[in-house]
């Protein structure tokens, strides 16, 4: 068991560590709650504000034990600087993707059935509705496939989505990661993620889906990204 503690945060960390230690462990509920994960798999980090420091998940530990205070606090090499269990065996590819892409405030990363399906056969879901047109800007992509352990998939996270608009990712033989500007938004994009995934493989089984024109879906981007909602 590991106990480590940080005294010398300022007040203002402290604040922005403790609000990131609540929003992490509320937004792990929707998970379980959307049916994008199994027993303890699966984790949710978010950046901490003013600081290379960001939350995520402890490993091994069922979702109905997690609080703000079972969440542990890294540094942006994955070392843990606060404390009491040990970090998300996923915590050296969320720290690669803080790292090097400096606009995503959180990452997500399920198991999700339909999504997890697609990167098994290493194919990217292809844009052939329009809520993929408007929430992913195109296709889901397909990363390479990397082992647990080190910051390789890290770094396939960061190589497929530099030159996607999509936020998320379908790492091969593995499972979905998705990003966004915080961790709520990188949870959404996972909820759709696999819905998108259920619902393009469903149409499948019932002939070639229609895909949708490059020029139609960089429109319906824009409008969703500039236009809709509040």
């Amino acid at each position: 068991m590991l106990d480590v503690q940080v005294s010398d945060f300022s007040p203002a960390l402290r604040r922005a560590v403790d609000a990131a230690r609540a929003t992490v462990s509320d937004l792990h509920a929707e998970l379980p709650r959307w049916g994008l994960v199994v027993w303890t798999a699966g984790n949710v980090s978010e950046r901490v504000r003013g600081a290379d420091l960001f939350v995520i998940k402890p490993s091994g530990v069922g979702y109905d034990e997690l609080t703000p205070e079972s969440m542990v606090v890294c540094d942006l090499d994955g070392n843990l600087v606060e404390g009491t269990r040990s970090p998300s065996s996923d915590t050296a590819a969320h720290a690669y993707v803080y790292r090097h892409m400096p606009h995503v405030g959180g990452v997500v990363h399920t198991h999700s059935t339909y999504a997890t399906a697609w990167a098994a056969r290493g194919q990217e879901i292809p844009c052939v509705l329009t809520m993929m047109a408007d929430e992913f800007g195109g296709p889901v992509p397909v990363g390479p496939f990397a082992l647990i352990g080190d910051d390789s998939i890290g770094r396939g996270i960061v190589e497929t989505l530099r030159s996607s608009r999509s936020p998320a990712v379908l790492m091969r033989n593995h499972g979905p990661f998705t990003v966004g500007p915080d961790a709520r938004a990188a949870v959404k994009a996972a909820v759709m993620c696999e819905e998108v995934a259920r619902t393009v493989h469903v149409a499948r089984e019932h002939g070639e889906p229609t895909p949708i024109s490059r020029r139609d879906i960089d429109h319906l981007y824009e409008r969703y990204q500039t236009v809709y909602g509040q």
